[in-house]
């Protein structure tokens, strides 16, 4: 009796905000802080295939470059990748933790109706358009204008991950989803390419939670199913393991586990608070991916994925 041929796997990785190196050399970096993890914690993993799905070219005309020496440019490059120092000191972080427990409390009754419109939308507007240009461009591709710059930008966005998604459609796939990468991964698994099979997502620094956030999920779920479904997309086989850093300004929600309803495979998202150990030039970054990819919690679930462990 022959035994069943294993499934080949692959790691698709999608970028957060911001301007970015070149896309060889991003997806370099992000494989060699998974080689650090994975050597830091003693494990033996074979690492699959990995592809980034890369679209900061789409915002800007050239990429970061250690060439460029003026700070203020789109261009310079101040964060490479680097090994995570030897001695980095974790802080206990339980009073913070339970004043960004309040804080989702106060912002949700402030900024959200009951049926998840947003209140003051005024505010999250500014917030964005000041501090978040590449979320400005995706969120207001949302217009119907097809000669619109935002519009054309989100449609490659989205085209660009659901054609990934679709090259690795006989593979078992885990999806990495940093930052701003988590919205656009959440919108293209539950509105686009719903008949995906994603057998692990990841999401790192994750701004999902955020009252605005979820007050346009809201929105696209009921124009989509015609009711508001807050839930783990279909397309999500297995797992979604969600990691912070309580000190990650981006994703102040922690605990996408109250958010998101099972899905009908009965899929829960799984929050880990890691502490991410990122510092360039004496600065410590808890938002970098580099310092959420070499995580000993997240080599534990690569492990498993690659593997093929069960729960």
């Amino acid at each position: 009796m022959h035994k069943a041929k294993a499934m080949k796997k692959v790691i698709i990785a999608i970028h957060g905000l911001g301007n970015k190196p070149p896309k060889d050399q991003l997806q370099k970096w992000g494989r060699m802080a998974i080689e650090e993890g994975i050597d830091n914690l003693g494990a033996k993993v074979k690492l699959s295939e990995f592809e980034l799905v890369y679209w900061a070219d789409l915002l800007y005309d050239k990429p970061q470059t250690t060439t460029e020496k003026d700070k203020e440019s789109p261009y310079f490059l101040d964060e490479v990748y680097t090994k995570a120092p030897k001695n980095y000191k974790v802080e206990p972080h339980e009073i913070r933790r339970k004043f960004q427990d309040y804080f989702k409390s106060l912002a949700y009754k402030i900024f959200l109706k009951n049926d998840y419109h947003l209140r003051y939308a005024f505010v999250s507007q500014k917030l964005i358009h000041k501090y978040f240009y590449e979320m400005e461009v995706y969120f207001e591709g949302d217009s119907d204008f097809q000669s619109d710059f935002n519009y054309q930008v989100k449609q490659e966005i989205i085209r660009r991950l659901s054609e990934t998604l679709k090259k690795y459609k006989n593979y078992k796939v885990m999806l990495i989803a940093h930052s701003m990468g988590s919205i656009i991964a959440f919108d293209v698994l539950s509105f686009v390419a719903q008949q995906s099979r994603v057998d692990t997502l990841v999401t790192m620094g994750a701004p999902l939670g955020a009252p605005f956030v979820m007050s346009r999920i809201a929105a696209h779920s009921k124009s989509t199913y015609g009711q508001i479904k807050l839930q783990i997309p279909e397309a999500v086989q297995k797992h979604w393991y969600n990691f912070s850093d309580i000190r990650d300004k981006i994703a102040l929600d922690y605990k996408l586990s109250d958010d998101f309803a099972p899905n009908s495979k009965g899929v829960k998202v799984v929050d880990k608070l890691v502490t991410n150990k990122y510092v360039m030039n004496g600065l410590a970054n808890p938002h970098k991916s580099f310092g959420y990819l070499r995580t000993p919690e997240f080599i534990e679930v690569l492990k498993a994925f690659s593997e093929g462990k069960k729960d």
